[in-house]
């Protein structure tokens, strides 16, 4: 049976009008798949965050003290806690020295807990040459303060994953702990560590940089270390110990530029009890800054990772970046 003339511009105005609804509801509800399809090949989400610096908090008895709150040239350890605050971190790593003169207990209750002391339960710490300058040489208040996590009290070394990341944490007061030369106790645990590692990225901390332009300078005794975090495919070491902020560029066992597989450095010795000026600047070194207390901010994701300076003290240095893992 055949259709009259008005039913065929009848449905052919019903179409119209179903077409331009659909057209209508596409712009007010666009495919979602599609949009993440467009989206770039990196998260815009922060991922895993993460704040470090060392050699942080004076000691009460310190002329720059003035009750926990330090003064322009030393003692800003209030000022840097509250930089770790607005980072909103899910994990701190207090980088060693982090209590002086040597450590005490009683100093960590008195200054380094009002302070850092905050981040306690989202800290996962190494010590530093200070923690060991007790009379009994074992850092035994550090790890009175810290607890279980801190380690085992005889090695002060350990490791952990968190997030996409596989985490580090040596001891570089190698007097202390029988070494860290090739075949030492803590050499052949890192080497075994990182054989048994899954994640696609590796993070080492410790107190002492192996390279540095500041006045402690380049720390031999953690070469073998670095050789071996080298050799286990590792992506990024933090420490302190010089009182500033230097980023070196990936580099190999012997201070080499090496972009495929070398580990990028960052020294954050700006924690805040006060800070150093710079001696010889090393090879590869890309960015130093002398005169800033403040803290490194990191974005850890599944396959790279952002980094930024946080100052405490100046509007006027500013250092951020990022870089994929190997």
């Amino acid at each position: 049976m055949g259709f009259s003339r008005l039913s065929v511009i009848g449905l052919f105005l019903a179409l119209v009008a179903v077409t331009f609804l659909l057209i209508a509801n596409f712009n007010q509800n666009p495919d979602p798949v599609s949009l993440a399809n467009d989206a770039p090949a990196q998260s815009s989400s922060p991922g895993l965050v993460i704040v470090a610096a060392g050699d942080i908090a004076c000691a009460p008895e310190d002329p720059g003290f003035n009750n926990g709150l330090g003064t322009a040239e030393r003692c800003q350890m209030a000022a840097t806690a509250n930089l770790v605050a607005s980072a909103n971190p899910d994990l701190v790593l207090p980088l060693g020295d982090n209590q002086y003169e040597r450590g005490e207990l009683a100093n960590y209750q008195d200054s380094y807990q009002p302070t850092w002391g905050k981040f306690d339960i989202i800290s996962k710490p190494v010590a530093g040459n200070h923690e060991y300058y007790g009379l009994d040489k074992n850092a035994s208040d550090y790890f009175d303060y810290f607890g279980p996590v801190a380690g085992d009290r005889q090695k002060g070394y350990y490791s952990y994953d968190q997030g996409d990341w596989h985490f580090i944490a040596l001891n570089s007061n190698c007097e202390y702990i029988g070494g860290c030369e090739m075949g030492s106790a803590q050499q052949q645990w890192l080497k075994q560590d990182l054989a048994q590692n899954n994640k696609a990225c590796i993070l080492a901390y410790w107190h002492h940089p192996r390279y540095s332009s500041g006045v402690h300078g380049n720390q031999p005794q953690m070469g073998d270390l670095w050789q071996t975090l080298y050799d286990g495919g590792a992506e990024l070491v933090l420490s302190g110990h010089d009182h500033l902020y230097e980023r070196f560029a990936p580099q190999n066992t012997q201070g080499e530029l090496d972009r495929e597989k070398g580990l990028r450095q960052f020294v954050i010795g700006t924690g805040g009890k006060s800070l150093y000026p710079f001696k010889t600047v090393r090879p590869n070194s890309e960015v130093q800054a002398m005169g800033v207390y403040g803290v490194l901010k990191m974005e850890l994701q599944p396959d790279g990772y952002r980094w930024q300076f946080l100052a405490a003290n100046t509007d006027e240095f500013q250092d951020q970046g990022e870089s994929p893992c190997h």
